[in-house]
């Protein structure tokens, strides 16, 4: 995989800022083609019944509980959870006998996150404060890994990919939301196009993400991009199963 190293520290003081400032009242933007991202790209449907504020601070570039293929009972963990809204909708529907977890190494987002499942009325949800490099969670505990532009700021995703085959059991599946690009595109090109922070700096190339899942473990991998975020840079749907 690339050598692009993302930074840490400065990726969580942006995210803490966007949530400082929807809890302040004042939403944030993303800082890359605003089309593209954000409580957009859910529909009317699924916002309704949420709190303001779990719209306002998401800043992903897709609905992975969309693409999930999620069921009753499904247990699902929303990795780079941050103010909830997947968390949230996942929730749904999975109804009583499910559970969704979303994890943040962010303490800003977790309060929101917090805030936003009380302020819903929503139970069956839990949120962990902790890295997606080291899930707090054992071995074979979920059925549905999602994410929405959280992997592509992680500097090690070789360990991002081997935690997420760890925690899913035996038949489990991935519905990903993420930035990625072109293979053509070196990484200085790619470094050109964005700030980690605005999800481009770091993203894989489409073969080096697939590469990376099968390498991990993962079968039936498809990166699927379905929109331009930038020249050579889109946001794409990831589908995998654990064996």
């Amino acid at each position: 995989m690339s050598g692009r190293i993302a930074d840490r520290e400065e990726v969580r003081a942006h995210y803490a800022a966007q949530a400082q400032s929807v809890s302040d009242g004042c939403c944030g933007e993303p800082t890359i083609d605003e089309e593209g991202f954000g409580a957009r790209l859910y529909s009317g449907e699924e916002l309704a019944g949420l709190p303001q504020a779990a719209g306002a601070a998401s800043l992903g570039c897709g609905n992975p509980t969309a693409v999930a293929d999620l069921s009753e009972g499904d247990v699902v963990l929303d990795l780079g959870s941050g103010a909830g809204i997947d968390v949230l909708l996942s929730a749904r529907r999975v109804g009583t006998t499910g559970k969704a977890y979303g994890l943040d190494m962010t303490d800003e987002m977790l309060d929101l996150a917090r805030r936003n499942a009380t302020e819903a009325g929503v139970e069956n949800v839990e949120f962990l404060k902790g890295y997606i490099e080291d899930i707090p969670l054992p071995a074979g505990s979920v059925d549905v890994v999602i994410s929405n532009c959280v992997i592509n700021l992680s500097a090690d995703k070789h360990r991002v990919f081997s935690e997420m085959h760890r925690v899913l059991r035996h038949g489990g599946r991935l519905g990903i939301s993420d930035v990625v690009t072109d293979d053509t595109l070196t990484d200085e090109e790619i470094i050109e196009r964005g700030s980690y922070v605005g999800c481009v700096a770091g993203a894989l190339r489409i073969t080096e993400y697939r590469e990376g899942l099968e390498t991990a473990g993962f079968t039936q991998v498809e990166v699927s991009p379905t929109h331009s975020v930038g020249d050579g840079v889109h946001a794409a749907i990831i589908r995998a199963s654990k064996p």
